[in-house]
């Protein structure tokens, strides 16, 4: 594609003065990976990012599950652009794909829809007594660490690089689909060509992954998986997805999104149990990253600090192949600075 078509598929991303906006899922999962962000973004690259403690759900998966009625979640997102415009940004980054998602079907019913956007200043008005405006700039932050990777790459101890090889890590990037399906304009790349975790692997040394169902959905669905009888679909998804991408012999995959990452690590426990299958050589599972924790471990970040522990696929020898050195010892250590037991380990599942 050349250069002047591939313009087109960009977006604008704004350079500086974020307010930052957590996600439900990666801090209870991945709580790592956002410390990891805040840090990436202040220290590495000297960003001004904003986190306000008052911010709260942006009622996602209730509002997509038809729990949460639409009037609702319009008047909790105005709360929150409340909370930016109160500390005086414009510009504001979601954690959580399903979050960037959703505030970009607000904004979009509020600019098409005039009445609706007047409704919900009255409605936050009457609940909270705040007002709130539009952010000028709209973006995950995902789109923060693809604008800055090659700032990024300069700063990097290590790169996406089998050391016993000298060959690219095959890497696997699973894009969460309310991060350009939903508003296929709104990504890198756009629905077509998503390119924003592609940006990152490529730029860091890796070779990306193409297999069949690279586009497939992770097997979240909420709809799947918050149902209980519908998990068989959830479950079916990823195995789909995984068996898809085995013969690439994948050395781990990637996610901008915490659900996405979530279930593809622990679905490849939950299918090692029932099956006795995992979809590596040789019984260990495909390690299953957030991109800041890719990001972190390329910087030099310890891999506990980031919390590789809590996923399910465990990753030393993800870490010997790129040569990031780990002290197993500490690998259970608590924030009081105690080690904690090990957790038992799974019965058809390598660690």
């Amino acid at each position: 594609m050349s250069n002047r078509y591939w313009n087109e598929y960009q977006k604008v991303i704004a350079d500086d003065h974020y307010f930052y906006e957590r996600s439900c899922i990666r801090q209870t999962f991945f709580p790592g990976s956002e410390t990891a962000f805040l840090r990436i973004m202040k220290e590495e690259l000297g960003k001004d990012v904003f986190d306000d403690f008052r911010q709260h759900t942006c009622t996602g998966i209730g509002y997509h599950s038809d729990i949460v009625p639409l009037e609702t979640t319009m008047t909790v997102v105005a709360r929150l652009f409340s909370l930016m415009i109160e500390h005086g940004y414009e510009n504001y980054v979601p954690s959580c794909v399903t979050s960037f998602g959703v505030f970009t079907e607000m904004v979009h019913l509020w600019e098409e829809n005039p009445e609706l956007l007047e409704k919900t200043r009255e409605n936050l008005y009457k609940a909270c007594k705040r007002e709130f405006d539009i952010p000028k700039n709209l973006v995950h932050h995902s789109d923060l660490i693809y604008k800055f990777r090659f700032e990024l790459a300069e700063k990097m101890k290590y790169r996406l690089v089998n050391r016993f090889t000298g060959k690219p890590l095959n890497v696997v990037e699973h894009i969460g689909c309310h991060y350009a399906k939903i508003f296929p304009e709104k990504g890198v790349g756009k629905a077509e060509f998503p390119y924003v975790l592609a940006g990152m692997i490529e730029a860091w040394g890796g070779k990306v992954v193409d297999y069949p169902e690279r586009r497939h959905c992770c097997g979240f669905g909420f709809r799947q998986y918050l149902i209980q009888e519908n998990r068989g679909y959830s479950i079916s998804n990823t195995k789909k997805k995984l068996k898809s991408m085995e013969p690439y012999e994948p050395d781990f995959i990637v996610s901008n999104c915490p659900g996405c990452t979530m279930f593809m690590d622990r679905w490849q426990y939950t299918i090692a149990e029932m099956e006795h299958k995992t979809y590596d050589r040789e019984g260990y599972g495909i390690p299953v990253l957030t991109y800041e924790e890719m990001t972190g471990l390329l910087l030099g970040y310890d891999p506990w600090e980031l919390g590789l522990q809590i996923h399910q696929v465990q990753s030393e020898r993800l870490l010997d192949k790129i040569g990031i050195p780990y002290d197993p010892k500490q690998k259970y250590k608590a924030a009081s600075g105690k080690i904690l037991r090990a957790p038992k380990k799974p019965d058809n599942l390598l660690v």
